[in-house]
């Protein structure tokens, strides 16, 4: 769709052919590149088909649509398309009990299908005490749409999810994370494949914040890994308009778009492994937040207690060929790794160089033509020996988890992008006021 845009501005007539469960997702891309009015042919050759007769009869059949969408005058509504505006309001957009505000909120799209907090002005500005930014600071356009992304639009929709103030200043550094061109958020937030942000925090807000690492740091029951997280997918939604079905074409979806965000358990870290942030190039005692997008996670369970053990399950449970890993590796297992003298660097390098496959087990053998796994040259023999990792600095292991054997594996296609947490000068004051509100559980 863009290089039909493109092609249209250099002033020749062009179409676009698109799968007939893409139409709405055309227009909207369209429409984010400022002509909505481009020409979109339907067709139905079935998504990445590799059978060339049904190629065939599918451009055939689209042929003449393609004809006619190149030759057919132009409408007076594609000459000078009408600019759709906003509904003017005085801030109140509804006005209702609970329930009521609850299903407008639905109707419009705007939730991620859970209740949500209203946002009201009081809230909202309850919210913005978590940043020293301006409320009408402009963070950046987001795509696919390029929504404007404003502080208060951010704070707006932390309140939804049923963030607290503190988590103001790691969704700022949520949405940098995003618009850094590296993060490749255009291609992963609304592919087919269904990819999810996945959120790491490092730093003393690790504490301040309660974001948890220990047991069951990817399970309900946090309020900061639930709602960073849930806020983030809320601004990607209603911000950036990656929505459901229109813009996010995800063909099964991922339940990780609810909220995966974990911290890493920074004290656990034997001697000698850095924190992931610090890998990334931060200071140890910088508050960080990355941000990578697996579409596949993997609990895997050692072949022994000892270093060797768990080298040859990681080893052994590897998917061949993505171009990122993230391993999480609860401490037990990081202890007895580092007592086998293995470092980060070291874990990374020898999974590289002896975790193998033979070639046909790898997709690019195969040809198939996907952007996961393009840019290598692969073997002219099925049984050669290939690497299952890209390269060394594929791999990044994060110390997260509680007691117990299981490792998780977060497959991805893009690297890790950190950012710094900026913080308000008044910072320490707002966490003792909001440092209290953690779960009181029963003992028995």
């Amino acid at each position: 769709m863009y290089d039909t845009v493109f092609t249209e501005r250099l002033g020749r007539p062009a179409a676009v052919l698109v799968n007939e469960g893409f139409g709405f997702d055309a227009r909207s891309a369209a429409s984010g590149k400022g002509m909505p009015g481009v020409r979109v042919v339907a067709e139905t050759v079935p998504c990445e088909c590799t059978m060339p007769g049904r190629i065939t009869s599918g451009v055939r059949a689209a042929i003449d649509d393609v004809v006619a969408a190149l030759t057919r005058p132009l409408s007076q509504e594609e000459r000078s398309p009408a600019t759709r505006r906003a509904d003017p309001t005085d801030g109140v957009v509804f006005k209702g009990d609970l329930q009521e505000v609850q299903r407008f909120y639905y109707r419009r799209g705007w939730t991620d299908g859970l209740p949500v907090i209203p946002p009201t002005e009081a809230a909202v500005q309850e919210m913005l005490a978590g940043t020293e930014l301006p409320a009408d600071h402009l963070v950046g356009r987001m795509i696919p749409r390029l929504g404007r992304v404003t502080v208060r639009k951010i704070a707006v929709n932390a309140v939804m999810a049923g963030a607290l103030p503190t988590y103001l200043p790691l969704l700022v550094a949520g949405v940098e994370a995003l618009l850094d061109p590296r993060a490749a958020f255009g291609t992963w937030e609304v592919s087919t494949g269904s990819w999810a942000p996945f959120w790491i925090v490092n730093g003393p807000i690790r504490e301040q914040l309660h974001v948890e690492s220990g047991t069951g740091a990817l399970s309900p029951g946090s309020i900061a890994n639930a709602t960073i997280g849930r806020a983030m997918g809320l601004i990607v939604k209603n911000l950036g308009g990656a929505r459901k079905g229109l813009e996010d074409m995800g063909v099964l979806g991922n339940p990780g778009k609810y909220s995966m965000v974990i911290a890493e358990n920074e004290e656990a870290n034997p001697a000698g492994w850095e924190p992931l942030h610090v890998q990334q190039g931060f200071r140890r005692d910088e508050s960080c937040l990355t941000v990578s997008f697996p579409n596949t996670y993997l609990q895997i369970w050692p072949y022994g207690s000892d270093d060797k053990g768990i080298m040859r399950a990681i080893g052994a449970n590897m998917v061949p060929r993505w171009r990122q890993l993230t391993l999480l590796v609860p401490p037990g297992h990081a202890q007895a790794l580092a007592d086998g003298g293995w470092t980060k660097e070291e874990i990374a390098s020898y999974l590289y160089e002896h975790a193998r496959v033979p070639a046909y087990r790898t997709p690019e053998f195969w040809g198939v033509p996907s952007i996961v796994h393009r840019g290598s040259r692969p073997p002219l023999n099925a049984e050669d020996s290939v690497p299952m990792l890209r390269r060394p600095d594929s791999l990044r292991v994060v110390v997260a988890g509680g007691p117990g054997t299981f490792m998780g594996l977060a497959y991805g296609s893009s690297g890790w992008v950190t950012k710094p947490v900026c913080l308000p000068a008044r910072w320490e004051s707002l966490v003792r006021t909001y440092r209290g509100l953690v779960p009181d559980y029963l003992r028995y």
